[in-house]
């Protein structure tokens, strides 16, 4: 479909279809390579969890995917097409993401920064739907009650959710996450979840970096396990997050246990003992 202004307006996914597809992706940041050889696929309808220690490339692969860092090589394809194809605005129509930090510079309402989700909409028929979604995107994340605060008075929490109000808001069909439940209270890391889930039920493909194995074994329908740069593992959580492969990425050793109700792993970390090179 064509929008007014003669932008290409995506359709609904098939579910299963591929929304984001990677191949053989190198980044290099600083003279160093960052990511080596990465190959991983987002589908429709599916949770896909980005883990791994610290240093390991998640962010980066995220912002890779987003177009918001270069590729020394290989390829990123969002809807069918090379990313750097599309022009920002139609890019803007098909991914949206979350960054690790919420921060602006001046003191916005908090309805008008989800607001702000709905700009890549202006000029095409579905502009129509702005109020609509970001009262929507306020009431999943739980932030309609302080619709008139300033963003810059808010907790960091709060400002999570709001800046998470805001992709929802944005409707891509590709959502890109990173650490969405890093300054989040319990409640509020099973609510972000349970939306990502409700997302990808919905047919959107979700694509979010977690440091909870806990949170990812229970909400992700894939995990890519990141360590050195490179995919250590990828596919279910019950099938990667095993206790050799997390000792030797994390450099702790842990016991994957199965929830007692579930079923869904639970990892945990050998205590009593000092961490040593694995």
């Amino acid at each position: 479909m064509l929008s007014r202004n003669r932008r290409t307006v995506p359709a609904r996914p098939a579910p299963g279809a591929d929304l984001a597809e990677i191949s053989g992706l190198h980044v290099r940041l600083g003279g160093r390579e960052v990511l080596a050889g990465i190959d991983l696929t987002a589908r429709a309808g599916e949770v896909l969890a980005l883990v791994g220690p610290n240093g390991a490339g998640k962010s980066t692969l995220l912002a890779a995917l987003a177009a918001d860092l270069p590729a020394a090589a290989g390829e990123i394809r969002v809807d069918g097409r090379p990313v750097h194809a599309w022009s920002a605005p139609d890019l803007a129509l098909r991914r949206s993401v979350l960054p690790q930090s919420a921060a602006l510079s001046f003191p916005f309402p908090v309805a008008d920064v989800v607001r702000m989700g709905r700009a890549p909409w202006a000029g095409t028929p579905f502009a129509d739907a702005d109020e609509e979604a970001v009262a929507a995107a306020m009431a999943a994340t739980e932030v309609t009650d302080f619709a008139e605060r300033p963003f810059s008075a808010l907790s960091g929490g709060e400002r999570a959710r709001v800046a998470l109000a805001r992709v929802l808001a944005q409707r891509a069909p590709l959502l890109l996450l990173d650490e969405p439940t890093a300054a989040l209270d319990l409640r509020h890391q099973e609510l972000v979840l349970r939306i990502c889930r409700e997302q990808a039920a919905a047919g959107d493909a979700v694509v979010v970096v977690l440091h909870d194995l806990g949170l990812a074994a229970a909400y992700a329908d894939r995990a890519a396990v990141l360590y050195g740069g490179r995919i250590a593992a990828a596919g279910p959580p019950a099938e990667v997050f095993e206790d050799a492969l997390l000792s030797r990425v994390y450099r702790q050793p842990v016991e994957v246990l199965p929830h007692p109700r579930t079923g869904a792993p639970l990892v945990v970390p050998v205590r009593g003992e000092a961490p040593r090179p694995v």
